[in-house]
């Protein structure tokens, strides 16, 4: 029987998304294990609850992501990478978290190499430089490009996220694999990927639905700072429709 794992990135504190992710999950009993790549934080403001739904689980392991970083640096006092209109958003969504998540968000690798299936999986939320910082993200990302990062390497399979669009390459040297953000798309669908192992790797795109209603009024209701910009450009204005 083939080994199977979940891969989900990008859930930017969208409890109803991961809410109907989990439960597809948790119908499929051979997926041994979930893997999320970053950015579980931010944006959304359900913060508190994502992570509640994270670390009780006893199957999931975290990478982390560019947004907690940001909270992180925020916590120590640190300039961090954003400003203006984004550190507040920061500052509002770090203000709001449960303290009790600090030392598991600190305890977060920034990539994870794991064994399954016989297979090597490099688990990072982006491509990172020799100096373990972030690419610029690729807006045309293309399996060339990937090989060339990559070169040399020993993985074969790599996860990432940080950058929305769903990304799948297959080359003859590893799979490359970005499942597409599970809490932000224009449509009321989270995203997420499922890879089984049997000798060889397969990877399933996913998308479950469910309902962003109240999810998406949330943002005026609670005066999310940023909220007229992130429904625009992370949600398609669906609150409009």
């Amino acid at each position: 029987m083939a080994e199977k794992i979940a891969i989900l990135a990008d859930i930017h504190g969208n409890y109803s998304a991961l809410q109907a992710v989990l439960k597809e999950i948790d119908q499929e009993p051979d997926i041994k294990h979930i893997y999320c790549v970053g950015d579980m934080v931010g944006i959304g403001y359900e913060t508190n609850e994502v992570l509640e739904a994270l670390c009780s689980r006893d199957d999931v392991t975290m990478i982390l992501g560019n947004h907690e970083e940001e909270m992180l640096a925020l916590l120590n006092g640190e300039e961090g990478e954003s400003q203006g209109g984004e550190r507040v958003h920061h500052e509002w969504l770090l203000d709001r978290t449960d303290k009790k998540f600090i030392p598991e968000l600190k305890a977060l690798p920034k990539e994870l190499t794991v064994r399954h299936g016989g297979k090597t999986l490099l688990l990072t939320h982006y491509h990172l430089d020799p100096a373990e910082k972030y690419l610029p993200i690729d807006a045309d990302p293309t399996w060339e490009k990937f090989e060339a990062l990559y070169k040399g390497s020993a993985v074969d399979l790599v996860c990432f996220g940080h950058h929305h669009p769903v990304h799948y390459f297959s080359t003859n040297s590893r799979t490359y694999l970005n499942p597409g953000s599970l809490g932000c798309s224009n449509w009321p669908y989270a995203r997420y990927a499922i890879v089984s192992f049997n000798g060889t790797i397969e990877v399933e795109l996913k998308e479950a639905a469910y309902d962003n209603k109240e999810f998406l009024a949330g943002y005026e209701k609670l005066k999310v700072p940023e909220r007229d910009f992130i429904l625009s450009i992370f949600h398609g204005n669906q609150h409009l429709l």
